[in-house]
């Protein structure tokens, strides 16, 4: 039996931030080259985990210092002369993020990415984990274990198992017979029993549309945290950021549930079915994939949809939640600058590294996704006469590449052709190739129809067919977002604040000679007519400057979804075989 790698991972100085990590490779080839990732599966950026190594030695199988050479970045050599070598070196952790590694007092939470080097030669063998940590804490990660050590069958696998390190008392339940373990870090301890018992809900729900679950553990590692949300998938396992006071309402709880759901939904979408771009990871680079769009963004379409499924959301907040989502979509300008294609390809230079400009030059594949995943749903169910939707889909990728070889480029398009019995590439050229807006007609199969309106206020999701209080009238738009109390954020393309001159950081003072602050700003807008021109003061690199405005017409980009006046039997009959309610639902 081949050896294996070994790694002994310590943080008995937790103050420090620094895990102190050993690497021992088995004796291969004169001349070793341990090498780190730049990037982590799942968070689709190149991060330079490397940055954070400091302090590394060698030493051969006798304890005898062997030297060190590092080539590049990410690159270690040693002249181990066909023996086994071990590697010795620290690495600092004081980023609370999904996609990192955090060590303090209170616990240390590492992604393998960040953490343990690798050598091409040996990537394919066993990799073992020993953890040493301080009194009272006991370590938790989603692989198998051998005595003290966690196995992991290969590199890739190890990379996709982050570890939790802490005094904690895990959650645990049992879904489609699979146990599952919930560890939580964080000041606030949710309702346990309630946690469990959605948690179980939602993964039962995705379970049966699959017919069974992928692996044989599931660890979920919740960190509340003051601010922040976030998720990252892995094989078996996520971890999940939350603002704690979220879970103290019943939209936030809402929020986290469908953020959880994303996440598991990923056993299938990315984890298993993958992009053949992704086949084998390449650690050193980016990887290129136009197929984004389908796993993420269809991924994002489902996790309200088994929110919903599992009886823990009505169908009218669904549909509001979807309206909120196309509001989005529509509340930003670069829809008509970059394809959903496109977007996907680049997320490595624009998704993950979004500026001031981003809103008018980019889309999110996570959000346009998720609106062509809901009309591919319908488009298939048209076709069809309700005989297949989205779930065929994907239990037909599920079928043809869940043995994690890998879906071509073209083989999401192909697949769904397939099951449409026609030709769908007029579809995917609107949706996914072009930058035209998309067709929302196809909502009519179900009995529902887009409408759009102006936004009532600056907090206005859309969604729902909000009325203005008193006269219905016509409001002034400067076309600014704001951050902070007092900043310009972002100046939308096209409108008047960018033909007026405004611009991203300047410090807002006045309106027409009266203080305002950012929301101020917006409301006292809201207030005037199109065509009224507002003198803004504004602090721009210290200098006070006056900037006349001629506002604009607010745009109509709150969308909701309604229900037709008249359905159909069909219709009425689509509507429920698509959200699984009745057409009248009570409330």
């Amino acid at each position: 039996m081949p050896e294996a790698v070994h790694y002994r991972v310590s943080m008995l100085r937790p103050h420090s931030h620094l895990f102190e990590v050993e690497a021992t490779f088995p004796a291969g080839p004169d001349t070793l080259e341990a090498l780190l990732p730049v990037w982590t599966p799942g968070s689709y950026l190149v991060r330079e985990f490397a940055r954070q190594v400091q302090d590394m030695s060698a030493t051969g199988p006798g304890g005898e210092p062997l030297p060190v050479l590092r080539v590049d970045k990410r690159t270690w050599r040693v002249q181990a002369g066909g023996r086994a070598v071990t590697l010795r070196y620290r690495v600092y952790a004081n980023e609370l993020t999904v996609r990192t590694s955090h060590l303090d007092g209170s616990h240390g939470y590492f992604n393998g990415a960040t953490l343990f080097l690798y050598t091409e030669a040996t990537r394919g063998l066993e990799h073992l984990v020993t953890v040493e940590a301080p009194e009272g804490w006991k370590p938790f990660a989603a692989l198998e274990r051998r005595g003290e050590a966690f196995v992991a069958p290969d590199y890739d696998e190890l990379v996709d198992s982050p570890f939790e390190v802490g005094p904690h008392t895990p959650l645990s339940f049992t879904a489609a017979g699979v146990p599952h373990e919930v560890v939580v870090w964080g000041d606030t301890m949710p309702d346990a029993g309630r946690l469990c018992f959605d948690l179980q809900r939602i993964c039962e729900a995705q379970a049966r549309l699959f017919g069974g679950l992928p692996m044989r553990r599931y660890l979920f590692l919740v960190y509340l945290t003051d601010k922040g949300r976030g998720g990252l998938e892995h094989k078996a396992s996520t971890a999940l950021l939350f603002p704690r006071a979220g879970l103290q309402n019943a939209r936030g709880w809402e929020d986290f549930l469908t953020l959880a759901a994303h996440e598991y939904f990923h056993l299938w979408n990315i984890k298993r079915v993958k992009p053949k771009a992704l086949v084998p990871f390449d650690y050193s680079q980016e990887n290129y994939t136009s197929l984004l769009w389908a796993f993420e963004g269809a991924t994002s379409y489902y996790d309200n949809l088994f929110v919903l499924r599992a009886g823990l959301m009505g169908a009218n907040r669904y549909l509001t939640r979807l309206g909120e989502t196309l509001s989005a979509l529509h509340a930003t300008p670069g829809r008509k600058v970059q394809t959903l294609a496109e977007a996907s390809l680049v997320s490595w230079v624009k998704h993950y590294r979004p500026d001031e400009h981003s809103p008018n030059s980019a889309i999110s594949y996570y959000l346009k996704g998720e609106v062509v995943a809901a009309l591919l749903d319908l488009e298939l169910r048209r076709a069809t006469s309700d005989a297949r939707g989205l779930d065929d889909l994907m239990r037909l990728l599920w079928e043809r590449y869940g043995d994690e070889s890998g879906v071509p480029e073209d083989g999401v398009e192909a697949a769904a052709s397939e099951l449409a019995g026609k030709d769908l590439s007029a579809f995917f050229d609107r949706a996914v190739r072009s930058t035209e807006e998309l067709d929302y007609s196809i909502f009519s199969h179900v009995g529902l129809e887009v409408h759009f309106r102006p936004r009532e206020s600056p907090s206005d999701k859309g969604g729902v067919p909000v009325r203005p209080k008193g006269e219905s009238r016509q409001k002034g738009w400067l076309g600014v977002t704001t951050k902070g109390s007092s900043t310009v954020a972002t100046v939308l393309d096209g409108s008047p604040a960018q033909e007026a001159g405004l611009y991203v950081d300047d410090e807002l003072v006045a309106l027409d000679g009266w203080r305002v602050d950012a929301a101020g700003l917006l409301s006292r807008c809201d207030e005037k007519n199109p065509g009224e021109t507002v003198l803004i003061t504004v602090f721009r690199r210290d200098r006070l400057l006056e900037v006349p405005v001629v506002l604009g017409q607010k745009p109509a980009d709150a969308a909701w979804l309604a229900r037709v006046d008249k359905p159909t039997d069909a219709q009425k009959a689509a509507y429920q075989a698509w959200l699984g309610a009745p057409w009248e639902e009570p409330g």
